[in-house]
């Protein structure tokens, strides 16, 4: 199968205008197949607003930890409905990893944030346009904005949201100036191994 090609299409530091613009390349895909949500929790409230959002979503600790008797993987198993502040805190931070129906909550995802890292992928097909060389290619099409980082894989901590296109599994770059052009925007740097 191997991963999609991922081109940084616009990076900003308003990550109402990454969502935005996000959103305005998906209305271009031919097809919606699958949404995937990730991020990146740092607080009590930020975990309490992500289970109400997502109700049965499972929290993950963000990195390995281990039980110091049996030296076992120790996974997350509070319940962070019933479990106070004080205990949320000593797992933090928390990642989860979700998929969604299209157009569900993704909206509410993106405005119930924090400062962690997080992204939303919109997994799809791009239309075919043989004139132009330009063919669909699912499952390596579609768009990603990623909310504080600049890389379509997990990547250090940004200031800024960066939004990208998927294209083929080999590489589009006709494909994803085009598309970057709609937004306004241009092909930021090199691609990047995507999904």
């Amino acid at each position: 199968m191997g991963n999609s090609t991922a081109y940084p299409v616009l990076r900003t530091d308003d990550a109402s205008t990454a969502y935005t613009q996000a959103r305005r390349l998906c209305a271009l895909l031919e097809q919606e197949d699958e949404v995937w949500l990730t991020a990146e929790l740092r607080t009590a409230g930020e975990v309490r607003r992500m289970a109400a959002l997502l109700p049965g979503v499972t929290f993950e600790h963000s990195e390995t930890r281990t039980d110091p008797v049996t030296g076992r993987y120790a996974g997350f198993d509070l319940d962070v409905t019933t479990a106070d502040d004080a205990a949320l805190k000593a797992h933090l931070p928390l990642d989860i990893i979700e998929e969604v129906a299209p157009g569900s909550v993704v909206t509410r995802f993106a405005t119930s944030l924090g400062r962690g890292a997080a992204a939303i992928e919109w997994h799809g097909r791009w239309p075919d346009e043989p004139a132009a060389g330009h063919y669909g290619s699912p499952p390596y099409d579609g768009v990603q904005v990623v909310f504080h980082g600049d890389r379509a894989q997990q990547g250090r901590w940004t200031e800024e949201h960066t939004v990208f296109v998927h294209v083929t599994k080999f590489g589009d770059l006709p494909r994803a100036r085009k598309l970057a052009a709609h937004i306004g925007g241009e092909v930021l740097g090199e691609p990047q191994l995507g999904w």
